[in-house]
């Protein structure tokens, strides 16, 4: 009888400890799942955002002649430039020439690319005073790229929004906004569409 007894008692333990490992267990897979799900996603390499723009273009701009006044009057120019690659593309020297209705325009964009932060930082000067204006700021997302800074058109403070688009195509797209309300909402001013020149594209390597 004590045989029985203790053989009894032997499996109530043993099923009682084999239930404290499953338990124990499954508590430590939610847990695994639950750090898995609080771990930070890695941050997005976005150094070589701009190498589609690496070669020579054909530039169809419109652009708004007053901004942030209600006008409607664009005027359409034609251009040519090439995007020269630094830094093994982690910076690119963008230079255009265009010509239309209200007269010639010359201008360059340097883009530098921070490692650390993993945005892009645009800068863009005319040759009329040589000046450049204030970088924007931002990274390209599902393919779309926002860049955007502070600035100040007839004595008022605005926010300026620049978005690439269409990046992997030899048509790539680019707008330029304004906002005067704080982003609440965007007026488009400047467009412009790329076409790539195959035999230009070397000359900027």
């Amino acid at each position: 009888m004590r045989d029985k007894i203790r053989a009894y008692l032997v499996v109530c333990g043993l099923a009682i400890t084999l239930q404290s490992f499953h338990g124990i267990a499954q508590q430590n897979s939610e847990a695994a799942k639950t750090s898995a799900a609080q771990q930070p996603s890695a941050e997005r390499d976005g150094q070589h955002d701009f190498d589609p723009l690496i070669g020579a273009w054909k530039y169809r701009l419109r652009r708004r002649l007053h901004p942030l006044t209600g006008s409607t009057t664009w005027v359409e120019l034609q251009g040519t430039g090439v995007c020269y690659k630094i830094w093994d593309g982690r910076a690119q020297l963008d230079t255009i020439e265009a010509n239309g209705p209200t007269g010639p325009i010359e201008g360059l964009t340097l883009r530098t690319y921070n490692p650390q932060s993993h945005q892009w930082r645009l800068y863009w000067a005319n040759s009329k005073n040589g000046i450049m204006d204030p970088p924007q700021v931002g990274e390209f997302r599902n393919g779309r790229g926002e860049f955007f800074a502070q600035d100040t058109i007839n004595g008022k403070t605005i926010l300026i929004r620049y978005a690439w688009t269409n990046m992997t195509s030899d048509s790539p797209h680019f707008e330029q906004s304004f906002s005067d309300d704080g982003g609440k909402t965007w007026e488009v001013n400047w467009i412009t569409d790329q076409t790539r020149v195959k035999d230009g594209a070397d000359k900027a390597h």
